[in-house]
């Protein structure tokens, strides 16, 4: 057996046939741009990749093992990603606070 096949096997043990997963995966990320065009949004490419890796491990969730945590990690981390990004970014909104940057550079809180 090539490394490959053995990946392969070991992969489909852990997530699932690829084929299950990729059914769940695509119906998932087709509801997001569903919606996202009956909203006329459009969102960074930091959003879409972050929605897109999210779909892709609850798919793995699905089609496969629902106990193996490095998948809910993963959730976390790509959610992280974007979270950091938008705690920099002018005009990000918060429950309570709305970030903006002043002419000179300084960050600051408004009470919403």
């Amino acid at each position: 057996m090539s490394n490959v096949d053995s990946t392969l096997e070991e992969r489909g043990k852990r997530y699932g046939t690829f084929s299950g997963h990729a059914e769940i995966t695509q119906m998932l990320k087709a509801v997001i741009k569903n919606y996202l065009e009956l909203r006329h949004k459009v969102l960074e490419p930091d959003h879409m990749e972050c929605l897109d890796m999210i779909c892709h491990k609850i798919g793995r969730i699905i089609n496969g093992d629902p106990n193996y945590v490095e998948n809910y990690r993963d959730i976390a981390g790509y959610a992280t990603l974007v979270m950091n990004r938008l705690l920099e970014t002018n005009g990000a909104t918060d429950v309570d606070v709305i970030r903006k940057r002043r002419d000179d550079g300084i960050w600051v809180e408004e009470k919403q």
